[in-house]
Parts: structure tokens; C-alpha cells; sequence
């Protein structure tokens, strides 16, 4: 289940896509359109919540049939609405633009297409996740013949159900459906998809429903009696389902193909490799904090506590937007050895291999910190889940991010299960009382090196980008003030290219 793309899809892949003529001109009837992408559901929030200026977001294989639901859309509601398409988004297209959705003053973005349902910090949303057929009573049956092949020598007692939000519209038929076909001992949990949100403030205090910083269980079930269903195709939803809940047994259901397969075995692969980009993370002195979204609530105070957790590290960091992401853009920063992703859950997995340096997310940073790394299985790719974990309750009843009091000796060598050598680690920034760092905080570099031809020395700050720079051998080109003439202007080439004309023959 290799993922080759960031962001749901890349730049370069809608430049290069070839599309026949009948793609480009998409005409669809009325009643598929009000069907299919519910417009009067959505015209009917859109009045109620008297919303004036409207945004709608669409990814790139629905952009063909943008025009024809913003017309009946634009029928829908009357005068006074102003509608606007997003035709291209900042990163992914699961994530509600509210960057884009901004610059036009939007009140509401309605998202469509497939969604991530990661909540929102400016604008409200409502969702219009398309529709795909789904055989409920195949699904069902498939199912069934699982719980019985599991009743003899073993306790089940629950199934925890998940779906693609493609099949939203099919949910109630698939509960009763699938009660119908479950014992009578066997609980059935699923949780429904909302078709709207409302957004949730992004601040650096965290509160929880119930009161309680610890990190919430994947599913509040013994791992020995649930199971796992997903309902969809392969995708990076199937994948990260995969990982939050290594310790079930997770079904796939494929409505394309009509297949019912166990997918568990893939989870001890999808951890071995990430396992491995850990271990990389932790032979790296200089991290690159990549922002990978702009509208998920919750992303400003986890950059905060990742700059945090690595300053306590004295390692260096920086923080880079760059939009979505290609080895081509990464590339420029070569002093960066190590970068992290803040993105959206269905985005923070980068399992390509073209890309120069490993790109580990904002958990595994944490078990990458640690002197002594330990691995549960336990997975976490959700904002507020990794930020509620590492909290603690204050007088008021909120949650502030804690401060790591696990110290651990700066002199003492690290051994590198990826080189198979000890290594020193490079300290930067330095801590309080410390004097083993770089250089202590407050204080001026005092290392120089030669800033010019003229011997000029000047001092090097503690940048791992300054010291980078000076171990390379071209360090950019070279200011010749007054040293070099003006070239003469000479007459060039005339003609075609398939004969040009030289004056100079």
C-alpha cells in the first residue's frame, strides 16, 4: 500500500493528466445533479444559516461539473448570495480550504468530494460527500460469516464499524442490515458522520469532554473481543485505520469488487516501515517543521509544542511552508536532515521513497525524542489526541501543554540502529544551567569565519544553516563590484532554426 503523493494529489499530476473531450464537457441532467451532490440540502442550510457570501470547494475530478451545480445552486438560493468556486486548494483536497475561502470573505465553505473531517478553526462547513452504490446485504453477509467462524473458542462481543464517507448516504440501511445479521450478544458501535461542522477555535489550552488528559483508547474495547470493519476501497483512510488500531482485526469490505478480506497483516509491514523512518529521526540533529495545512483546528498550538520539544532537545528546528509537497521542493533545504509533518490524519503519512530525507509525523517525533524509545503499537495521528496526551489539567479545569521533565546526559554517545555506530549528537540552542551546548541561551556566538576576499571576518551565529553553509565548497556567487567591465554588445544569430543566419561567417 505504497503512497507516492502527498496531499491526495500533486500539482504535476493534474498539469500532465490527459482528459478526453467527453471529461471536459460533463453535462449532467438536473435531477442527477439534486441527487447525487443533494443542492437542496444544501441550499436549505445555506438559507437557514443566511449566509451571504458562499464558497465551494471542489477537487480536481469533480471540476468538470463545478459550473453545473453552482448554476442550480445559484437558483437555489435567489438574490443575495454570492457563490464562489475554489478551483485549486492550498494542499490537500480531504482539508477545507479556509486560506482560499478567506480571500474571498467567504461566511461557509461547502466542501465536496472526499473529505477528511478534520475540524475547522475560522468558517463553518457543510459536506457533500458524493454518492457510490453499496451492497448492504452482501456487506452484511460477509460479516456474518466472519462472527460465526469466530463464536467457537472465542468471546467476541463487539464490531466497530468505519466506511468511506462515499457511503454516508447508505449508513442506516447498513446498521439495520448488519443488527439483523450479528448475534444478539455482539454490540454493534459506529459513530455517524456529521454532514456539517461548526468551527472549533484553535488556542494553546485544550479541553476535553470528559474532563481528563489522558490520551482516549483507539476503541474502548478489549482488542481480543472486537473487530474491525471498514467499509470502502484501498486509500490512505484504510491505511491509517490500519495503524490506530494494530491491535484488531480489521475487515475490508470492497464495494467495487464485492471482496470481504482480513487486512491485519498488512499492519505488522505498515510498522516495520515506519519503525525504520523512527530510527532515522533519531540520528538527526536539525528538523524542518512542515506545515501542511492551514484550516485543521489544532495545528498552530501543536507547531508551538513541536518547537518546544525540540528546543528541551537542543536540537534545531525550523518551520517551513511549502505547499504540497515533491522531493523537488524538499531538496533545497540539505541542511535539514529530518523534517515533520503537521497535516491532516489522511496526510501525514508519507511513505514515498524519492524523497532525500526521512518525514516522520508529530508522534513519531515524540517516541524519536524519548532517551529510551519504547513502541506500543499504539498509533496516533489526531491533533487533539496527541496534544490532550502530552497536557496536564490546570486549577481552571483546561489542559496546558506540559513540560517534559525527563533529563538526559548531552555528552553521553548514541547508538544508531541505522548505522550500526555511536554517534555525538550537536546541541543547539542550549538549556538553562547547561554547559555542554553550543552555546548557552542568551549568549553570542563567538566563532568566526571569513565573510569576503578581503579577509573580513565576521561571527557565525548558532544556525545549523550558517554552519551547513560553510562546509560547502560554492557558497553562492561571488559581489565584483567595479572589478569586472561591461561586455560589448555584439550582433547575434538571425533566421529560423532550421537555418540560422550568422553575420560573423
Amino acid at each position: 500500500m505504497e503512497e507516492t503523493s502527498t496531499f491526495s494529489s500533486s500539482g504535476a499530476e493534474a498539469i500532465s493528466r490527459q482528459l478526453d473531450s467527453d471529461q471536459v464537457h460533463v453535462v449532467l441532467s438536473e435531477e442527477h445533479i439534486r441527487d447525487q451532490y443533494d443542492t437542496q440540502r444544501v441550499a436549505s442550510e445555506l438559507i437557514s444559516g443566511n449566509y451571504k457570501r458562499i464558497a465551494l470547494q471542489f477537487p480536481d475530478e469533480l471540476l468538470p461539473i463545478s459550473v453545473s451545480i453552482y448554476r442550480q445552486l445559484k437558483r437555489l438560493v435567489g438574490e443575495g448570495h454570492d457563490l464562489f468556486v475554489l478551483a485549486d486548494t492550498s494542499y490537500g483536497s480531504c482539508c477545507v480550504d479556509e486560506v482560499a475561502a478567506q480571500h474571498v470573505d467567504a461566511d461557509v465553505v461547502v466542501h465536496y468530494g472526499h473529505a477528511c473531517m478534520s475540524k475547522t478553526s475560522r468558517l463553518p462547513v457543510i459536506y457533500v460527500f458524493g454518492k457510490k452504490p453499496l451492497d448492504v446485504v452482501g456487506c452484511a453477509s460477509h460479516l456474518a460469516k466472519v462472527v460465526r467462524s469466530k463464536e467457537e473458542g472465542s468471546n467476541l462481543r463487539s464490531v466497530l464499524l468505519k466506511h468511506d464517507v462515499r457511503y454516508a448516504h447508505r449508513a442506516e440501511d447498513l446498521l439495520a442490515q448488519i443488527k439483523e445479521a450479528l448475534p444478539e450478544q455482539v454490540q454493534l458501535i459506529y459513530t455517524p458522520l456529521p454532514f456539517s461542522s461548526a468551527p472549533s477555535p484553535s488556542n494553546a489550552t485544550i479541553t476535553t469532554d470528559q474532563g481528563e488528559c489522558e490520551l482516549p483508547a483507539l476503541v474502548d474495547r478489549d482488542p481480543s473481543h472486537c473487530i474491525v470493519l471498514y467499509v470502502g476501497d484501498e486509500s490512505l483512510g484504510l491505511t491509517n485505520l490500519l495503524l490506530t488500531h494494530s491491535e484488531y482485526e480489521v475487515y475490508s469490505y470492497n464495494p467495487d469488487s464485492s471482496t470481504f478480506r482480513l487486512e491485519s497483516v498488512k499492519t505488522n509491514k505498515l510498522l516495520m516501515r515506519r519503525y525504520a523512518v523512527l530510527q532515522r529521526a533519531r540520528d538527526a540533529d536539525v528538523f524542518g517543521i512542515l506545515v501542511g495545512t492551514l484550516g485543521v483546528a489544532s495545528y498552530l498550538p501543536l507547531i508551538t509544542h513541536l518547537r518546544s520539544v525540540l528546543k528541551r532537545a537542543q536540537k534545531k528546528s525550523y518551520t517551513i511552508s511549502v505547499g504540497k509537497l515533491n522531493p523537488a521542493k524538499l531538496g533545497n533545504f540539505a541542511e535539514i536532515e529530518c523534517f515533520v509533518l503537521v497535516a491532516c490524519p489522511e496526510n501525514s503519512l508519507v511513505d514515498a521513497k524519492e524523497f532525500q530525507r526521512p518525514i516522520v509525523t508529530p508522534y513519531e517525533l515524540e517516541i524519536a525524542l524519548k532517551a529510551e524509545p519504547s513502541w506500543t503499537g499504539r498509533y496516533v495521528l489526531d491533533f487533539e489526541a496527541l496534544l490532550t496526551a502530552y497536557a496536564q489539567k490546570g486549577e481552571d479545569g483546561t489542559c496546558h501543554l506540559r513540560e517534559d521533565s525527563e533529563e538526559e546526559d548531552p555528552d553521553q554517545p548514541i547508538f544508531s540502529l541505522v548505522t550500526g555506530k555511536y554517534r555525538q549528537a550537536r546541541r543547539y540552542g542550549g538549556q538553562p544551567g547547561s554547559s555542554h551546548s553550543n552555546v548557552e541561551e542568551g549568549a553570542e556566538s563567538t566563532a568566526v569565519a571569513i565573510r569576503n576576499q578581503e579577509n573580513a571576518l565576521a561571527t557565525i551565529p548558532d544556525s545549523a544553516a550558517g554552519q551547513f553553509l560553510l562546509n560547502r565548497t560554492f557558497k553562492g556567487l561571488e559581489t565584483r563590484l567595479g572589478e569586472d567591465a561591461p561586455s560589448v554588445l555584439e550582433q547575434g544569430r538571425s533566421g529560423i532554426a532550421r537555418g540560422y543566419q550568422d553575420d560573423h561567417r
